[in-house]
């Protein structure tokens, strides 16, 4: 097999009948324009990610008639092809980057050979049209360095970074759906391309990214359900900081005035500039105590000695 990723080829008798299974009338072998496409493989890729054998074996079925776009446009008017077939094939005597055998997803696709596209057949024939990306979702993600599941927990391990002597990188199982494939300028992977659209179901525990965060030394990467987590998480803090300001504000009024009934010869402009680089404990702190201080002051003992306000000499019993 060449390295080409899409390669054209003839309609046999088998082909028409499967892709009769999609058209609404019987079409004739000169009306289809067929070929061949490797949609992805077990290679890690751009982003440091790859697919198992299995997850290929498993998407397999799932693309079988799934339609062919450009650019991943989700309009009805870019669909252009459609895959009548699916195999999985390895690929003799290559290997993926981190040694192991290669394998491809490789998908058989037909579309109406007609002016309508000829523009894209001829691309296509020419050598121009030959990457393609697929979308699809896994549900499985785990580091090959530690076998951790992001599913459910988090690894310090980057990826892209060298532990040893392997590549760190994320290894994609457990296909969910397959969406559809598009012809693209560069695609993630080298051979195939894959733009991954997951969905990983996982329960994202903020305290495991801060813990993530805390131990990483370099540069860290986070999922795209993490990132969501942790901008939520981040609009909260802002929130949370917003209500923070103003109830400093309301308390440093509050001590101001405990100041100005302390010392009311005092000018209050005075206590406005210490309450300004208090902080809120400080507030807190002189609060309570000014507050104490002031209960304190009115308070008289219960047998105090009244004070005498008639002065008396008895001068009368003087001889």
């Amino acid at each position: 097999m060449s390295n080409s990723l899409i390669q054209k080829s003839v309609a046999t008798p088998e082909d028409m009948q499967l892709i009769s299974a999609y058209a609404r009338r019987e079409l004739a072998p000169e009306e289809v324009y067929i070929f061949s496409v490797s949609l992805c493989n077990n290679d890690i890729d751009r982003d440091y990610e790859r697919f198992s054998v299995e997850a290929l074996e498993q998407l397999a079925p799932m693309f079988v008639g799934k339609t062919g776009i450009s650019d991943h446009s989700m309009r009805s008017a870019d669909q252009r092809a459609r895959i009548f077939d699916t195999y999985v094939e390895k690929q003799k005597g290559r290997l993926t980057a981190d040694g192991q055998p290669l394998y491809c997803l490789m998908a058989r696709v037909y579309m109406l050979n007609n002016d309508a596209n000829r523009g894209l057949i001829d691309d296509i024939d020419a050598g121009i049209k030959k990457e393609v990306s697929v979308s699809c979702s896994m549900a499985g993600a785990v580091c090959s360095v530690c076998g951790e599941d992001h599913r459910t927990s988090h690894c310090s391990h980057i990826k892209g970074k060298k532990y040893g002597n392997k590549v760190c990188h994320t290894i994609l199982s457990q296909p969910t759906d397959a969406y559809e494939f598009s012809f693209v300028a560069v695609p993630a992977q080298r051979e195939a391309g894959v733009t991954k659209s997951f969905g990983i179901k996982e329960d994202v525990d903020m305290d495991e990214i801060i813990k993530s965060m805390d131990l990483c030394d370099s540069e860290l990467t986070i999922t795209k359900s993490q990132a969501m987590e942790l901008s939520s998480y981040i609009d909260g803090l802002r929130q949370d900081a917003l209500l923070g300001e103003e109830y400093k504000k309301q308390l440093a009024k509050e001590v101001v005035a405990l100041f100005g009934n302390a010392f009311p010869s005092m000018d209050k402009k005075l206590f406005g500039s210490i309450t300004a680089v208090m902080t809120t404990d400080e507030l807190l702190g002189f609060r309570d105590g000014m507050k104490k201080a002031g209960a304190k002051a009115s308070m008289s003992p219960q047998l105090l000695p009244q004070e005498k306000t008639e002065n008396n000499n008895y001068s009368e019993f003087k001889i």
